[in-house]
């Protein structure tokens, strides 16, 4: 496993090393001797999975405001989907920008976030699971979001018609939106 930042501070790409042979293959996913040695959370306390049954679904973008923010460990173990996430942590160097990879069953590659950050994902094979530890169980009147198409991010989403919730179509966009997270 190595674990190595990306441009936005905080954030991580995890490079699972799958062993592989005739049969398939056998990864460890995590480990909390290696993260917490990197200085990374390692007291998980809910496991989610997310799945979708078609290509072009965008989910987010999404976060939980303190005192019920959630730091992430995100991997997909089915499918391959376009992942983005945008810091919203007031006084941070990279407010407001954004960042992403593209994470697949396939590469094994996984993306630790800090508090502070709004996620999302475009999927972009017909069927995929993601799998995300939180370190902050989900409580619904926490749950916020920023608007996934925002013309300020300008994300360069890999779809140009998404299939995407009611909710998440009605989240603002980062200029009226006062940030929870100092």
């Amino acid at each position: 496993m190595e674990i190595k930042p990306l441009k936005l501070p905080g954030t991580y790409e995890i490079l699972l090393q799958p062993h592989r042979d005739e049969r398939g293959h056998f990864l460890r996913a995590y480990d909390v001797d290696i993260f917490r040695n990197a200085g990374l959370v390692t007291a998980w306390v809910q496991d989610n999975e997310a799945y979708s049954s078609q290509k072009g679904v965008i989910r987010g973008l999404h976060f939980q405001a303190p005192p019920h923010a959630e730091t992430k460990f995100v991997r997909v173990a089915l499918g391959k989907v376009f992942d983005v996430f945008v810091d919203l942590r007031r006084g941070s160097e990279s407010y407001g920008q954004w960042d992403a990879l593209e994470l697949s069953s396939d590469s094994q590659k996984a993306l630790y976030l800090p508090k502070g950050f709004a996620h999302g994902y475009c999927t972009l094979s017909e069927q995929s699971i993601i799998l995300y530890k939180v370190d902050s169980r989900y409580v619904a009147k926490a749950e916020g979001g920023v608007r996934w198409n925002d013309p300020d991010l300008a994300i360069p989403w890999p779809i140009q018609h998404p299939i995407i919730s009611t909710k998440d179509a009605a989240w603002g966009p980062l200029r009226h939106f006062v940030t929870p997270f100092e």
